[in-house]
Parts: C-alpha cells; structure tokens; sequence
C-alpha cells in the first residue's frame, strides 16, 4: 500500500448537514449478492473485460472492488483518500494507495483498460477535471465506467413536493454529495469532458429503505425486487437509483 499526502476525507463536507457518519462507511460486503443483477455491481462487472488492468478510484473498503472484478483475472490497482478503509482493502488483497487519483500514478501505474468512478463523481468540486484527467490514464481503446446517483429519482421528487431537500447519511440524498446528476446531466458532463457516451444503465436501487415500506412491503421480497427492477428499466429516469455509464475518449 502506497501513501500520497492524505487528504481529508469526504465525509467532512457532510458537517451540519446530517449526523456525523461513523464507521467505515461503503463498506458494501453484504449489501449485494451475485445475483443482483439489476444493481452497480453486476452492471460493472459486465464491462469489466477479463484480464484488464483496472484503476477503480475512490475503492474504499474493496468490497465493491472484489466484485467487479473477482475471478476475472485482472490487474486492479486502487486509489483510497480515506487510511482506515484502505487499510481494509489491502487486507482484502487488494494493490491501493492512499490519496487521490493524480498523473503521478497513472503515469507510474498505467495504462488501464477501465477506469471505475464508483459513486465518487458527485463527491468532488470538479467532475470534469478528473475526467480529464483520467483519460491520461487509459490505454487505446480503454473505457472510464462511473455510477452516480440519480438525483430525480421519484423518492427525491415526493420529497421536493412537500418542500423537503433534507440530506442523510448514506444513499442519494447521502450529505457528503457536492454535485446531483440526472441521466441528462450525467451524459452532459462526458461530453464536456470530451467522452462518447457508449451506454447508460439505470440501477434498481431494490436495497432502499422505502421498498420495505407500504405499499411494497405487502409483495414477498423476490416479487418486490423483480417489480423494482422492471421500473427502473421501463422508467430509468424516474424509478433508477443511479446511472451507470460505460464511455471513451473521442
């Protein structure tokens, strides 16, 4: 595990916003299983080429990491601001440095075949930069993959229609976001970086909270996951939790 200069950790700029979150946090280990396929992990892992040298940024614990890439025998290289969960990572298995994504490393470390913003884009100022930036890093014929949640999701837009924006501490509303996209805007901001959109998929989000609550929790949980998935894809830009985009440089 290498050390760059540690940054503050994102979770500073949830201060005042929502409670404090405590623990590692993105740990997602148990969250998903292999079959979800309507969710971030299965969507990834199906543009993960076998064999690749993947850079995925922002890993965290390498839960995530492990099942984009788990038994595809790639080369994985991981970028962690945060000391605790990247400790976590390499006790995983995992090759992570600590810091964040720079042309020092993708210079030293690259060229990679996929780039993975797993949920990370709507945590820093400037999106577009890292993209720029990230592009330096892929080898010919390379792809940048990112999730971001989607800001429409009509869990957002019941909240907005009683006057409520109220951030929490994990999730789409999760306080840590400096930047909302929507399946328009997410699309806007590859252009602007100079990328070509190649697909966008919309996740299920079958895992949130609300579907355990009325109406959706009077269907046996297989059921309610197969409707949740069968809205997000009929629906994406209303009933998709996040949007996943798989892109290449023009």
């Amino acid at each position: 595990m290498e050390r760059a200069a540690a940054p503050a950790s994102p979770d500073f700029n949830a201060a005042g916003l929502a409670p404090q979150a405590a623990g590692l946090r993105y740990d997602w280990n148990s969250t998903f299983g292999p079959d979800d396929v309507g969710e971030v992990p299965a969507i990834v892992r199906e543009w993960v080429p076998d064999g690749a040298r993947v850079l995925d940024v922002g890993c965290a614990t390498g839960s995530l990491t492990l099942k984009f890439t788990g038994g595809k025998n790639c080369k994985v290289v991981g970028v962690e601001p945060d000391a605790a969960r990247a400790a976590v990572a390499v006790s995983r298995g995992l090759d992570v440095q600590i810091g964040l994504l720079d042309s020092r490393l993708l210079q030293s470390r690259g060229p990679f075949d996929v780039i993975i913003f797993s949920d990370v884009l709507e945590h820093v100022a400037a999106p577009a930069a890292l993209l720029d930036l990230a592009k330096t890093g892929l080898a010919p014929g390379g792809v940048v993959v990112a999730s971001v949640p989607n800001v429409a999701h009509w869990t957002v837009r019941v909240q907005l229609l009683f006057g409520r924006f109220d951030y929490t501490q994990s999730g789409i509303m999760d306080a840590t976001h400096l930047r909302w996209f929507t399946q328009k805007s997410i699309r806007r901001l590859f252009e602007h970086a100079g990328m070509r959109v190649l697909e966008i998929k919309p996740s299920a989000g079958a895992w949130m909270g609300v579907y355990d609550l009325p109406p959706f929790r009077v269907l046996p949980r297989a059921l309610r996951t197969q409707l949740v998935r069968g809205l997000a894809r009929a629906l994406p830009r209303l009933f998709g939790c996040q949007m996943v985009v798989r892109a290449t440089p023009v």
